[in-house]
This record gives structure tokens, C-alpha cells and sequence, in this order.
């Protein structure tokens, strides 16, 4: 992505109502976060061009390494359908929807991710039994972030 580009997506982030952009090409990805007047730049490479600089912007490197996908031959894994905050159960202190050795058929509710202040219920894509929780109660997803394995 060249600088111009860049800049112009930041300017963009900057003068808008928009707090979060998220752009992925085949130079790289590059995510741009607004919070408190100040834009916040995350560059995953490879990017050829450097980050761009200007104030209030500030160019930070990616928080985390993903999330490595588990091997395809663990079984299926169920995915994060959006970016929001990932919840085990339907309320703090209930029982979670599904742990592992669970037993769930297409269409069961596993999880739910909140976005936007709603409650998305995430449903089984695939019947089995759930061998892995790769996903943290309470913690942000990103859209496609591997949440479960079925086998």
C-alpha cells in the first residue's frame, strides 16, 4: 500500500465518525483505530511502505500475534462469524453453553458474540463433540478467529 494511500485512509479515520477501519490487500493488512481524538495505526506485514506519521496519529506495531489455526486434521474448527466480544454463556454465572466432551448437533448455540450492543447466538455448523475452546470468555474476536474444534 503506498503512502498516499495511507495517508489518505488515516486522514479518512480522522475526519469521520468511523472508530475502526480494517483494510487487508495483498501488500499487507493494515488496521486503523480512533479512540479519544487520536488515530492508532496497526501495520501487519509485509508492507513495503512505511507507517505515516503526522499528528495526532500514532503508529503502533500489532498488539498480539493471532491466533494460530489449529491443524486441519484436529477436526472442524467453528469461527468467529464477526468481530465483537466472545461469551461462553448466556449471562455471567450460568452454566457455559458448551465445554469440551460436549456433544452438540448442527444448529446447537455454542457461544455468543456481542457486537453493537446485540447478542449474536453462534450455532454449531457441524455435529460432533467439542475437543478444543480456543476462544477466552469475555474476550474481543476478530471476524473469522477460530472459536471451537468439532470432531
Amino acid at each position: 500500500m503506498d503512502l498516499r494511500k495511507l495517508k489518505t485512509l488515516i486522514d479518512l479515520v480522522s475526519e469521520s465518525n468511523v472508530s475502526e477501519l480494517e483494510i487487508t490487500e495483498a501488500e499487507g493488512k493494515v488496521r486503523i483505530v480512533k479512540s479519544e481524538g487520536v488515530v492508532h495505526q496497526y501495520v501487519a506485514a509485509p508492507v513495503q511502505a512505511a507507517p505515516v506519521m503526522a499528528a495526532p496519529v500514532a503508529a503502533v506495531p500489532a498488539a498480539a500475534a493471532p491466533v494460530a489455526a489449529p491443524a486441519a486434521s484436529e477436526g472442524h474448527v467453528v469461527k468467529s462469524p464477526m468481530v465483537g466480544t466472545f461469551y461462553r454463556a448466556s449471562s455471567p454465572g450460568a452454566k457455559a453453553f458448551v465445554d469440551v466432551g460436549s456433544q452438540v448437533k448442527e444448529g446447537d448455540t455454542i457461544c455468543i458474540v456481542e457486537a453493537m450492543k446485540i447478542l449474536n447466538e453462534i450455532e454449531a455448523d457441524k455435529s460432533g463433540t467439542i475437543v478444543r475452546v480456543l476462544g477466552e470468555n469475555g474476550q474481543a474476536v476478530e471476524y473469522g478467529q477460530p472459536l471451537f474444534v468439532i470432531e
